[in-house]
């Protein structure tokens, strides 16, 4: 089974208005709310591929209802554990006379030890037949240390441990043999205490050094560049297609969740990387998440090619 761990979920209010003056009322034109955090985004992808898993997590309030209530409407079986407070409404408004965006973005709820706990004992479960996805942010309350003490039970328990956050301890787990890290550009560069690069060299540089530290796959997100997949066996370089960029949000966690599907589903690490990009490039030009119904186009724009240390530019 694949399970998904979101420890910081969140419920986003789209809104779209034709203006924004201060100290009035502004009227909207539309709304859209969505319940997200990254490893939601991850169940979604996979159920809409046909993979089954169950999404885990942690939150507070009626909002982290709505959130369970949301997966269960959508056949993904959820666990989430509750605490005190309320699990955070995040907002983003689009003016369009502006042609700006504004991103509100909360703190989450304050977990406890306790429930932190709780959930280490669910994970404890897992075997090496399972894989577990932790994506995103933690909420208050929960160290990035957390990470490390997941890292070492999935070397305990065999599980294949797949990472996709912007902390800087995701380095203190690849001694643990993770099975993919999946960073963009800049949270790959701050690992390594460096500005984002503009040169693909430096990236698969640091991509091999991720793996020869540990990690088995390193999936980094380029966004209008497409993406890089490094393993200790080889380097493919995939581009992106053009599109019309509606909302990033998402485009990640959509890339993430198409890749691990693929893997499931035996497909080749070309075609399963055409795929994923692909289908972060749909959801991009979307208001939510790909339904996989319109990529094939996508699929045709984009081009595999095999890097190697000489090759690379």
């Amino acid at each position: 089974m694949i399970y998904t761990l979101t420890l910081n979920p969140a419920i986003d209010l789209f809104i779209t208005t034709q203006d924004m003056q201060p100290n009035r009322v502004n009227r909207t034109q539309n709304y859209e709310v969505q319940a997200n955090g990254k490893g939601v985004n991850v169940s979604i992808i996979l159920q809409r591929l046909g993979t089954a898993n169950t999404a885990l997590g942690v939150g507070a309030g009626f909002t982290l209802d709505y959130i369970s209530s949301f997966l269960t409407a959508h056949q993904i079986p959820n666990y989430f554990l509750k605490d005190q407070g309320i699990t955070r409404i995040n907002v983003f408004t689009r003016v369009l006379n502006q042609g700006q965006e504004y991103k509100l973005v909360n703190a989450g709820p304050i977990i406890s030890p306790a429930i932190q706990a709780q959930l280490m004992q669910r994970l404890k479960k897992l075997t090496a037949q399972d894989w577990l996805c932790v994506c995103g942010s933690f909420a208050q309350g929960i160290q990035p240390a957390y990470l490390k003490k997941i890292g070492q039970l999935s070397q305990q328990q065999g599980f294949k441990l797949v990472v996709d956050t912007a902390y800087a301890e995701v380095l203190q787990i690849l001694p643990y043999r993770p099975y993919l890290i999946k960073p963009n550009v800049e949270e790959l560069a701050a690992w390594f205490h460096q500005p984002a690069p503009d040169n693909l060299t430096q990236i698969v540089t640091w991509g091999q050094s991720l793996v020869l530290q540990g990690a088995q796959n390193v999936l980094v997100s380029l966004g209008a560049q497409g993406a890089v997949l490094i393993t200790d066996r080889q380097i493919l370089y995939g581009t992106a297609p053009a599109i019309h960029v509606l909302n990033t949000a998402g485009a990640g966690d959509t890339m993430l969740g198409t890749f691990v599907a693929g893997r499931c589903q035996g497909l080749t690490d070309e075609a399963n990387l055409v795929k994923a990009i692909a289908a972060g490039s749909d959801t991009a030009q979307k208001s939510w998440l790909t339904t996989f119904q319109q990529i094939e186009e996508l699929q045709a724009q984009i081009k595999i090619q095999t890097l190697s240390a000489s090759r690379m530019s």
